[in-house]
């Protein structure tokens, strides 16, 4: 069954990450992640593209992350992807992805 939501990605922080801390003591972590890819395009030239995700973490994780991962750290994650609305301080309905970090690892030297 853990098969049906999962994302795995590899790649890097793009800002610190940012702590939220709730009322009764539990951690919320949130941080971007890029993750790069190129294409040869028709004209046989190599074009890089970036992708952007939204990152969250609960629990455990959230240590982790403040700890050891700053801006433009190399991580890997596995994660599910998750839903969400809010309304901004216009009253506008938003919908966010995100993805939940269930496991990290830290790769590279920064």
């Amino acid at each position: 069954m853990s098969l049906r939501n999962k994302v795995t990605l590899i790649g890097h922080t793009g800002k610190e990450v940012e702590i939220f801390n709730f009322e009764n003591g539990n951690k919320k972590a949130s941080v971007s992640l890029a993750t790069s890819d190129y294409y040869i395009n028709a004209n046989g030239e190599k074009v890089d593209e970036t992708q952007w995700h939204n990152l969250v973490a609960y629990g455990k994780v959230v240590d982790l992350l403040e700890k050891y991962v700053p801006k433009g750290k190399e991580i890997a994650i596995e994660g599910k992807l998750t839903y969400r609305t809010y309304d901004d301080k216009d009253g506008t309905k938003r919908f966010l992805t995100e993805i939940r970090i269930e496991e990290i690892l830290l790769l590279g030297s920064k």
